[in-house]
């Protein structure tokens, strides 16, 4: 009797064997001379082979089977001693799967045939008899073909699901939002961001403007929380020369600055409420009147805002204006903390590492697995804005090409943050992500080495980025 050992051996074995046949790409040949499509199969042994000895047969196999590559035979029954069913066979087989890469096999003789066959869609020829090795470049090279053409049609799929230029993420949340950043971006209408310090809303507000048609007009920033009260107005609106004291010359405001293009108000929720009645001003009646001025000055400008404040909370304590609010949040976009983004501190992570390893000349190439285990599972409260604090910090202090758990200052202890309740398929796309991304980061980028770590074949992991929405930030 087998001991436990040598039956686990076996069925490893077979399991191992059946792997590597549904590994095997998928090979059609159309040849009616049964003893030349048993010597193919011999040479392709390499291949899933299949053989249909005519037309019809063939088209049934390639529908259903969809194999990559075909070897096509021109003369085929009824009509053996012509190419008619072979050129029928193959407009219909690149009807149906433009993709495949047929190879007609032919004589010396018919030579035109194969040109015909050629200009209709054919891979290639090949002359008989076949020379094996002949036949094996061709096949690999079709083969190679493929790959390419199916990474380069993923890569298109991926390129299409990219977040924004300027926002680097993997999250279904952020996803969503780079979405709605293209679907308000074309209209004139007020936007409001919202969220948590460092969550990155001025990189909304610019792409809002770099998608818009202003985008070849001034994108000008103010914050303002940052500029005292008594400055604040000259800033936006500018003054006139002795307006107050020190105003020696003629100075124009922010919002003149921005004509035809976006003013970006960060921090709205700072405003001083006599200058959001001002501001409210503007907005209906589209002029200005710089202080110390008379003249209104027509002036073209779309505004985004953005705040990390509950404004809600401060229009009912009379700190800020209903009516300013509904002007200003026409469409409201919210910035989710960075706890609460699936995969995207790893990912972020990674952009930052080669934006300062480059900058600050570091040898620095990546991060250890306990430094992306510990990003990955930190809460970040100061989001995106801490993450580069640490990460810059880091590529200053490490002592070695890789950054660990201590240069980035990061304890075990701090707790990952909790979320709403999810559905299973939401918690299994999240887990795949976050390991997806976490390989990546590991392999630095590498696609082939991290298909390996996972155990998929790139094509397979092609998909999973595609599918999950990943893409990849190469260090």
């Amino acid at each position: 009797m087998k001991s436990e050992r040598a039956a686990k051996s076996e069925r490893l074995e077979r399991a191992e064997k059946r792997e590597k046949i549904l590994a095997r790409p998928k090979l059609l040949i159309v040849e009616d001379d049964l003893g030349l499509s048993a010597q193919l199969r011999w040479v392709l042994s390499d291949f899933d082979t299949m053989i249909a000895d005519n037309c019809e047969t063939g088209l049934q196999i390639l529908q259903r089977e969809k194999p990559r590559i075909v070897i096509l035979d021109l003369g085929l029954p009824p009509h053996p001693n012509d190419a008619t069913e072979g050129l029928r066979f193959l407009r219909a087989a690149l009807a149906l799967r433009p993709a495949t890469k047929i190879i007609v096999a032919t004589g010396n003789e018919d030579h035109a045939n194969a040109l015909e066959a050629i200009s209709l869609g054919a891979y290639d020829f090949c002359a008989k008899p076949v020379e094996q090795q002949v036949l094996k470049t061709i096949v690999q090279r079709a083969l190679n073909v493929c790959g390419l053409e199916e990474e380069i049609e993923t890569l298109r799929g991926m390129q299409q699901n990219e977040p924004l230029a300027g926002l680097i993420a993997a999250s279904p949340e952020m996803f969503r939002i780079c979405r709605m950043i293209e679907r308000v971006s074309g209209s004139n209408v007020g936007v409001m961001i919202t969220g948590e310090s460092g969550t990155g809303k001025d990189l909304v507000a610019r792409a809002i403007h770099r998608l818009s048609p202003r985008k070849d007009h001034p994108f000008i920033a103010i914050n303002c929380a940052a500029i005292p009260e008594n400055l604040l107005e000259s800033e936006l609106f500018g003054h006139e020369r002795g307006a107050f004291t020190g105003a020696v010359r003629q100075a124009i405001g922010k919002i003149e600055c921005a004509h035809r293009g976006t003013l970006f108000l960060d921090e709205i929720g700072d405003m001083a409420p006599a200058l959001q009645a001002k501001l409210l001003r503007f907005l209906q009646d589209k002029t200005v009147v710089r202080v110390g001025g008379h003249k209104p000055i027509d002036v073209d400008v779309r505004v985004i805002s953005a705040t990390n404040q509950d404004l809600t909370a401060l229009m009912e304590a009379g700190r800020f204006r209903e009516d300013l609010f509904y002007r200003l949040n026409e469409i409201g976009i919210h910035m989710p903390p960075l706890r609460d983004r699936a995969g995207d501190a790893v990912l972020i992570a990674q952009f930052l590492l080669k934006k300062h390893r480059l900058a600050l000349h570091s040898r620095v190439t990546g991060f250890s697995a306990e430094a992306i285990s510990l990003i990955e599972a930190y809460s970040w409260p100061g989001n995106v804005r801490e993450l580069e604090n640490r990460i810059k910090r880091a590529v200053v202090m490490a002592e070695s090409k890789q950054i660990g758990a201590a240069d980035l200052g990061l304890s075990k202890e701090e707790p990952a943050a909790g979320g709403a309740l999810k559905s299973l398929r939401e918690i299994r796309e999240d887990a795949e992500r976050r390991a997806i991304i976490r390989t990546l980061a590991q392999t630095s980028g590498n696609i082939s080495q991290a298909a390996k770590l996972l155990g998929v074949s790139r094509p397979t992991f092609y998909g999973m980025l595609k599918t999950l929405q990943i893409a990849r930030v190469d260090s």
